[in-house]
């Protein structure tokens, strides 16, 4: 007879692990019990050592679907165990260092239940048992139980109470469990503070008249699971505009949800990985290409809401209807998600068509979460409101993901990923904690423990005072959840960056060291902690390419080729920088770019002979050009930058695109890349490239766009499309990049080439970039679970600062 202690860490509390446990340890005839502490389960277990290998071999094989063992441990227990069974035991407080689960969709057994009449889960739309639904957003400590959550509220009836201590049942210690007896509830209002009539209503309830409202073409405020939502019918225009001039979002796409996917297989094209993603536990959005979308159908949005025309529902039922022209402006994806709540369940139901569902939120603030700030901040946005009164503590929202080269690429990590965990590669196993503060877009922070990465949800831009609060909320969350004292922090390199300033504000008062981290060393570092290059590894080079971030010599750097390990980088070629005319303002005014770049080109003065017709110039030429030249001139506002996202910007304004204004930091390069010509970019020997120069000088090599201005302006002089434009400038921009990477290599050693920044979400460049380096047999490593924007910022920091850090 052997008696053994089990510990298995991972991702096994919440996920109906424990029952698992108890199921498999009774068919192998043993004694014992199971619990959970602070570091995961703990499985105290006595029998033959057959049946021993036997449980611990079905553990790992038969897991429950939301379960990931990362670590499982078996040491001799000291001593009898004085069981004559195998039972469950209460869990045990301790130090956290357990993982906590996202937040998962909601199962197929779930979705049977709440559509069976006989059911008495039947629309209830808080369904949920240890297979899926609320984790993250409702915890408030650890361990994972009801009185951590902010279920604790809600006293189970018996029925709930039997099942939950129910081994045999899916809901035993499903923590969040709950019906319409005991659980919360879901009620409408009016924006208006008048009375909800029953007339308004189905022959249902109100979350079914929901759909009937959004029919009509109201605004609804839906509180799901992580945060409020703002929902219309995206097939009619007029309510689409209405949501954009209300919430001050004018160009930036909405998201969209489809109650199951043939409907969204009416609009785009869903591949077998798409697919996946879709039904995954996580539940992302997932940018899809759309279908039927010709050259001239990617309208650029507008702010007058009267320049649109209305959009009324279709009449057929049976037939698609057009999803309304402002939904993804400049656009031609989609971005699709399927309902991941019984309350998203339920109110689609009866709609045979998709519905926008946005953050409840004016333009650029945090989504609201609370009751009373939902009433107050959507009350002139939303037309109703579905409230609940489970409370969300946790602030989540939706994940972003695309398919390329059928690999998974994550472009806003939240909902469904955070905070699993990331395990950190060798030589790092040992690490001291640490937290590192991230960038001040796409903001996330990152803690580092005990051999891994806890990387936060998407926090969004943290450009005001409403931002900067709820950061500072969900960081000391974390910190308490995970009992998380770090021992050093770090920060971008960006002085002036509002993560920055918070970060040395606790490393002060802490009395903790402080590591300020170059922004594209961190880009790289990130990319290769998540491809798992160990801690002593060769440099390898990274081409971090992305709007801006502050360099090692104090200035903007946006375009670099880093020989780099996690300890240290030389910069080794750049993009020629160019003035960012008016600073902050040519990100969101393009053509300022364009006329910094005909500057460096010595091209303005031609430009006024030989192009003085093009639509461009005459745009340039109604601008205050003196005004202008004297801050470039005097280096006032006009910082130089070498930044690859304001090329992209400079080169849309010339061809018309986005020319006078963006609402949002890198809408002229999205739609630069949507427009661009397929059949070009499949036969890039029909047609000429334009001309690059790359120079060496001071010890570093750099590319010049300089050469590319003349031929570009010919093309717009000449009448050629829009769309061969845009290939052309992307196929030159890859091959001017690998070309760069040619040279390096015959100077430098280096086996892996990382591809991170912002600017390679644009598929077209990624691709391009990557086909050309393969054909020269190089390595090359890209980003795949953790954003190559900032997202995956505080991860690099957090990497970097460990290894420089003594441990």
């Amino acid at each position: 007879m052997a008696t053994e202690e089990i510990r298995v860490r991972g991702n096994v509390q919440g996920v109906g692990f424990r029952p698992t446990v108890y199921r498999l340890a009774k068919a192998c005839g043993l004694r014992g019990d199971v619990c959970n502490d602070g570091e995961g389960v703990l499985i105290r277990v006595a029998g033959d050592e057959t049946e021993l290998t036997e449980f611990v071999t079905r553990l790992q094989s038969e897991c429950p679907p939301l379960a990931k063992i990362t670590e499982l441990v078996r040491t001799p227990y000291p001593g009898e165990l004085n069981f004559d069974d195998f039972v469950i035991s209460g869990s045990v407080s301790g130090v956290a260092k357990t993982q906590i689960s996202p937040d998962a969709a909601t199962c197929p057994q779930c979705q049977q239940e709440i559509s069976d009449p006989f059911s008495r889960f039947y629309r209830y739309p808080f369904t949920n048992c240890t297979h899926c639904g609320p984790r993250l957003s409702i915890i408030r400590a650890i361990p994972y139980d009801r009185c951590n959550t902010s279920m604790s509220a809600f006293v189970m009836c018996p029925n709930c109470e039997s099942e939950y201590h129910d081994v045999e049942n899916r809901r035993f210690h499903a923590q969040p469990v709950a019906c319409h007896v005991c659980g919360p509830q879901a009620w409408l209002e009016r924006a208006d503070g008048k009375p909800v009539t029953a007339s308004m209503f189905s022959m249902l309830d109100e979350v079914d008249a929901v759909c009937t409202l959004l029919q009509k073409g109201e605004i609804v405020a839906i509180k799901g699971i992580g945060g409020i939502h703002l929902a219309c019918d995206a097939t009619q225009e007029a309510a689409v505009q209405k949501l954009r001039q209300r919430k001050q979002r004018y160009d930036k796409p909405f998201a969209l949800m489809a109650r199951d996917i043939a409907i969204i297989e009416e609009y785009c094209f869903v591949n077998d990985k798409e697919r996946e993603l879709l039904n995954s536990p996580a539940a992302p959005i997932v940018l899809l290409q759309r279908k039927g979308l010709g050259i001239g159908d990617w309208g650029l949005g507008t702010r007058k809401a009267d320049e649109k025309k209305s959009h009324t529902p279709c009449p057929m039922p049976h037939a698609p209807c057009p999803i309304a022209p402002s939904i993804a402006p400049g656009q031609n994806t989609l971005g699709f998600m399927l309902p991941y709540t019984p309350l998203h369940h339920l109110i689609l139901r009866r709609m045979n068509r998709p519905i926008v569902l946005t953050s409840g939120n004016l333009s650029d603030e945090p989504q609201c979460i609370d009751n009373d700030e939902a009433r107050e901040k959507l009350c002139h946005i939303a037309d109703y409101f579905l409230l609940h009164n489970r409370e969300i503590v946790n602030r989540l929202d939706d994940s972003v993901v695309r398919v390329v080269d059928d690999k998974l690429q994550t472009i806003r990590r939240a909902r469904g990923y955070a905070p699993t965990p990331l395990k950190l590669p060798p030589g790092f196993e040992n690490v001291p904690p640490i937290l590192a503060m991230g960038s001040e877009l796409k903001n996330t922070f990152c803690l580092l423990r005990e051999g891994e990465a806890i990387l936060s949800q998407h926090l969004g831009d943290l450009e005001n005072a409403a931002a900067l609060n709820a950061y500072q909320d969900t960081l000391n969350l974390y910190l308490n959840l995970f009992e998380h004292q770090p021992q050093a922090i770090a920060v971008d390199l960006h002085p002036e960056y509002l993560s920055t300033k918070l970060g040395k504000e606790l490393a002060t008062a802490n009395n903790l060291p402080i590591y300020s981290i170059q922004h594209h060393h961190a880009h790289i570092a990130a990319c290769m902690a998540e491809n798992g290059i160990p801690l002593d590894t060769n440099p390898v080079l990274g081409i971090a390419c992305d709007g801006l971030g502050y360099g090692a010599d104090g200035k903007l750097w946006g375009g670099e080729f880093l020989l780099a390990d996690y300890r240290q980088f030389q910069r080794i070629a750049t993009f020629k920088p160019v003035a960012m005319i008016g600073g902050e303002q040519a990100i969101y005014q393009p053509w300022r770019n364009t006329y910094a770049h005909l500057l460096a080109a010595n091209l303005w003065e031609d430009c006024q002979q030989q192009y003085i017709d093009l639509e461009i110039l005459k745009f340039l030429n109604q601008q205050p050009i003196k005004l202008l030249n004297q801050l470039v001139e005097k280096g006032i506002n006009a910082p130089l930058a070498s930044s690859v996202g304001r090329l992209f910007d400079a080169v849309a304004a010339a061809i018309g695109i986005c020319t006078a204004e963006c609402s949002y930091e890198g809408q002229a390069a999205i739609a630069l890349e949507a427009i661009a010509d397929i059949h070009t970019l499949n036969n890039p020997k029909e047609t000429a490239n334009y001309p690059f120069n790359i120079s060496f000088s001071d010890s570093i090599y750099c590319i010049e766009s300089s050469p590319m201005w003349r031929c570009l302006l010919n093309d717009i002089k000449q009448e050629t499309p829009q769309s061969i434009i845009a290939a052309k400038f992307h196929q030159s921009l890859a091959n001017v990049i690998v070309e760069m990477v040619n040279r390096l290599r015959q100077k430098y050693t280096f086996n892996q080439v990382i591809l991170t920044g912002g600017v390679f979400q644009n598929t077209i460049l990624l691709n391009l970039v990557k086909i050309q380096l393969k054909n020269l047999q190089i390595n090359i490593l890209t980003h795949s679970l953790i954003p190559t924007n900032d997202g995956g910022l505080s991860l690099g920091q957090a990497l970097i600062t460990a290894a420089l850090k003594k441990f």
